[in-house]
């Protein structure tokens, strides 16, 4: 396949991943605002707060933005950075000590509060980045530039994004290992997190799409320039045939000296 061929088959599977990494994120980021599938499946924990008073819900469904009774509805208000402990912000008792803290009203403690929170805004931090990508690797397919700056910029925003899912990942899963070890029943959410190490996964395969598009095409471009060299003779590909020439004026030259000096003779 030449190199235009290969950088367009890169750059097209790219531009599929890296919008199927948004369709992706934005699942999550949705999760909560309305009681349908897929965004009601994308809550992050689920745990039963029926014993603490400062609930008022039987069990509690952490979402993106707020903090639900179900899966997509009945939640509370929307809170950019929702505190951790929102979800007892009516008191804390009961609730497991590690859990709690000064933090978001008293109910938080700072681990929970910061990692989350940094998490939270590193998520739509790659969010940002990643749409910008898409719009700048619709020309993948064609330019070399534009596959090369794409990667760069989705790298970018895939360090990022690592950063959010990786904090994300340990603050609930090390918070449902604190409703368990109090004999609280709790669990991860199976879609916020497929959904987000899902997204990861097509940005990784995109950003090295989108370099190979990049460096496989230039060698495909040096290798047609060359041949069009070849071809044409370009550059010392006709030094043979501009030998070739000078012998044969030489041989005419000299058959005419000769020619000269043996009617010279003949006269004489």
């Amino acid at each position: 396949m030449a190199g235009g061929g290969l950088r367009g088959a890169l750059g097209i599977a790219s531009l599929v991943l890296i919008g199927g990494a948004l369709v992706l994120m934005f699942f999550v980021v949705l999760s909560g605002v309305k009681d349908t599938t897929p965004l009601n499946k994308s809550w992050f924990l689920r745990a039963d707060t029926s014993s603490f008073p400062g609930s008022g819900r039987d069990e509690s469904y952490w979402t993106f933005w707020k903090i639900c009774s179900t899966g997509g509805g009945q939640c509370g208000a929307t809170v950019p950075a929702l505190p951790f402990g929102y979800a007892w912000v009516g008191g804390s008792e009961g609730v497991p000590v590690g859990l709690t803290g000064n933090r978001g009203k008293g109910t938080t403690s700072n681990y929970y509060y910061y990692l989350w929170r940094f998490g939270w805004v590193f998520y739509l931090m790659s969010i940002v980045l990643t749409g910008f990508t898409f719009l700048t690797s619709v020309l993948a397919p064609c330019s070399r530039l534009a596959a090369g700056f794409s990667g760069t910029l989705l790298a970018f925003s895939l360090f990022w994004f690592s950063l959010a899912a990786s904090l994300m990942t340990v603050v609930f899963v090390k918070a449902r290992d604190e409703f368990r070890d109090a004999d609280i029943s709790a669990s991860i959410g199976r879609y916020a997190f497929g959904f987000t190490w899902g997204a990861w996964a097509a940005m990784f395969l995109a950003t090295i799409f989108l370099f190979l598009g990049c460096g496989v095409s230039r060698k495909g471009d040096d290798h047609v320039r060359s041949t069009k060299t070849k071809r044409s003779g370009g550059g010392f590909g006709n030094v043979p045939f501009f030998r070739r020439q000078r012998s044969r004026r030489s041989t005419r030259g000299s058959f005419i000296d000769n020619e000269s000096q043996r009617r010279v003779k003949e006269e004489y």
